[in-house]
């Protein structure tokens, strides 16, 4: 297998370097905008710069790296970044897609694609693969215009969606939510944590395996990947306390209401993943396990 990753410098993209890096029938390739800062770490991987909204130059990397398998990770994930920037967006989310999808189906490359529970409007979960989507932001609209471009491709393709994720990278610039909390806590700082919100939080190791799974089986189709606990951001919050030994006093339970952020959020999502579980061997941490692994991680007990 030769396997071009987009998006190596990004979280995803930078688990799945380092998953991929061990296999031993995997011939990879990591390409990210910008330079790559993974170069320290894995000096031996193969770096190609690529800007996945470029048509020439992904025709162009395609062409001459010719991967039997491409996993697309590089995305505009900020929600209300999104809202405020549509035009950037939709460059990167749906145009770039477009790019990609064009060039694996002319070189018969099997393309997985990393999509989102904000295609949902959030009225009941969790749901299936089969579930129909309405999203009730702009990000959701741009990730569900891309499963549609992918779904209309003529190669070999696979969409993984997935639920709020979370981990640690390399030189990562954007925090999340075990990490927000623990340090918001030892810093002595109240926080507002809302509890009308429901997501089957993902580790992005487990997301990077998902990704990896399916390519490995060549599988297509839609697969949802996330973990089975249905759990509210507070919920999440006073876990972070709790295996911290932080004070959870400082944790103030609110409603999204509380907050005036520029994208709507769906209020209730989270994943069924029996089909990835039974058709992929996919197996999930749980959230507790996932936040002694970011401990291991940051050197933490």
């Amino acid at each position: 297998m030769r396997v071009l990753i987009t998006g190596s410098n990004g979280l995803l993209g930078q688990k799945l370097v380092s998953l991929l890096r061990q296999q031993p029938d995997v011939e990879l390739m990591a390409t990210s905008r910008g330079s790559n800062k993974l170069a320290g770490l894995y000096p031996e991987v193969r770096f190609v710069a690529l800007d996945v909204t470029n048509q020439v130059q992904v025709a162009a990397v395609i062409g001459q790296e010719q991967p039997t398998h491409l996993i697309h990770t590089a995305a505009m994930t900020n929600v209300d970044e999104c809202e405020l920037n549509q035009e950037a967006c939709w460059l990167q989310n749906v145009t770039a897609v477009e790019h990609l999808a064009a060039a694996c189906a002319a070189h018969n490359v099997h393309l997985t694609h990393v999509s989102t529970d904000f295609i949902f409007s959030g009225e009941k979960g969790p749901l299936a693969e089969d579930a129909v989507p309405a999203p009730i932001n702009f990000y959701g609209q741009s990730k569900l215009a891309a499963e549609q471009v992918v779904q209309s491709s003529l190669g070999p393709w696979v969409i993984i969606r997935t639920v709020l994720v979370y981990g640690t990278a390399h030189d990562y610039g954007r925090t999340n939510i075990v990490l927000w909390v623990r340090d918001s806590l030892r810093a002595g700082k109240q926080i507002k944590v809302v509890d009308d919100q429901f997501r089957t939080p993902t580790l992005a190791e487990d997301l990077a395996k998902g990704c990896w799974l399916a390519a490995r089986h060549n599988a297509t189709g839609v697969y949802h990947i996330s973990s089975s606990e249905l759990l509210t951001p507070y919920q999440m919050a006073l876990q972070v306390a709790t295996y911290f030994k932080l004070d959870s006093s400082l944790i103030t339970r609110v409603d999204s209401s509380t907050f005036s952020q520029p994208a709507k959020r769906p209020p209730r999502t989270g994943f069924i993943i029996s089909k990835a579980q039974t058709e992929l061997g996919y197996q999930p941490h749980d959230f507790q396990s996932g936040i002694a692994l970011l401990a291991q991680q940051t050197q933490e007990s």
